[in-house]
């Protein structure tokens, strides 16, 4: 771990603008830093060539900077960061933790898709990597805001996947590798994003690195109780005019309004916010946005 007492990260894909819902994960991320009087860092998490869109990453890193979200040290790219993913692979195969495993999605139909078995009708020319997960394999941990979690991994999930057979890497793998090379002490995301930590331990304790403190903010959902995604395409902010969003964002995080009203430029608002953000406010549930938010 960091000798940072904390140290939290954004994480985004690039693979469109920034939504409102992105933002608020940055905004709180960056909040919960200030407030601990740590770290605060950005990662573009680029290793999903098919998903990415060009110019993506380079718009969501100028829409933080509009909102005055800037990182404690350089940028980093997960696409630069192919060697520390192939070492840790490496090094999980060679302990019998990690697999090659032919399998594709139709042989584990049967087996409802959790892999716990290789069931390949025939062999790839690049088959995948699979963490081995064991027989009771049950995973608890204490959110920061959403109270303790619980996984039966191998049940719930199985021996997942570390690279996919299309040789990019998985998400699991990448993310536990950045965080524990960087010294990530504090990971705040969205509630999305839960379901992953328990898989994300388990490769943590495979690899012999510290596990960080987790805490998984609500998501703002649309009309019909979907959370706002790129892949649904949620309007982006607007960088342009970032006050009112912010002001927005500070009460969707269950802060008092009254707190930023006097603040007349983005980094006095940032400079109110981050003396005057309370922890404790933070709202658990998901919430749908209204029709016309700001930005």
């Amino acid at each position: 771990m960091s000798s940072i007492p904390y140290r939290g990260r954004f994480a985004p894909s690039p693979t469109g603008p920034l939504h409102l819902g992105s933002l608020l994960a940055a905004f709180g991320s960056w909040l919960l830093a200030r407030h601990a009087g740590g770290e605060w860092r950005v990662r573009i998490e680029d290793v999903d060539p098919p998903r990415e869109v060009a110019g993506a990453a380079d718009a969501q890193l100028a829409t933080l900077a509009a909102f005055g979200l800037h990182a404690d040290g350089p940028i980093q790219y997960q696409s630069r960061r192919h060697r520390l993913y192939q070492a840790a692979l490496e090094h999980l195969l060679a302990e019998g933790k990690a697999f090659a495993c032919h399998c594709s999605r139709s042989d584990l139909a049967g087996q409802q898709g959790i892999h716990r078995h290789c069931a390949a009708h025939q062999l790839r020319p690049h088959p995948a990597v699979r963490l081995r997960v064991a027989d009771g394999s049950r995973v608890m941990f204490q959110d920061g805001l959403q109270g303790p979690f619980t996984q039966q991994v191998d049940r719930e999930v199985g021996d997942f996947v570390l690279l996919r057979a299309d040789s990019c890497w998985a998400y699991q793998l990448a993310v536990v590798v950045d965080d524990a090379e960087q010294g990530i002490t504090d990971v705040v995301r969205g509630l999305d994003l839960i379901d992953s930590t328990p898989r994300q331990i388990l490769l943590q304790r495979a690899l012999g690195v510290a596990t960080p403190r987790y805490l998984h903010l609500p998501l703002l959902l649309d009309a019909s109780g979907h959370k706002l995604s790129k892949s649904l395409a949620a309007r982006p902010v607007d960088a342009a005019d970032p006050l009112p969003t912010l002001r927005w964002l500070w009460s969707a995080l269950g802060q008092a309004d009254a707190a930023l009203d006097a603040a007349g430029s983005v980094g006095e608002l940032l400079q109110h916010a981050a003396a005057g953000f309370d922890p404790a406010l933070l709202p658990k549930a998901s919430f749908i946005v209204p029709e016309s938010p700001p930005g």
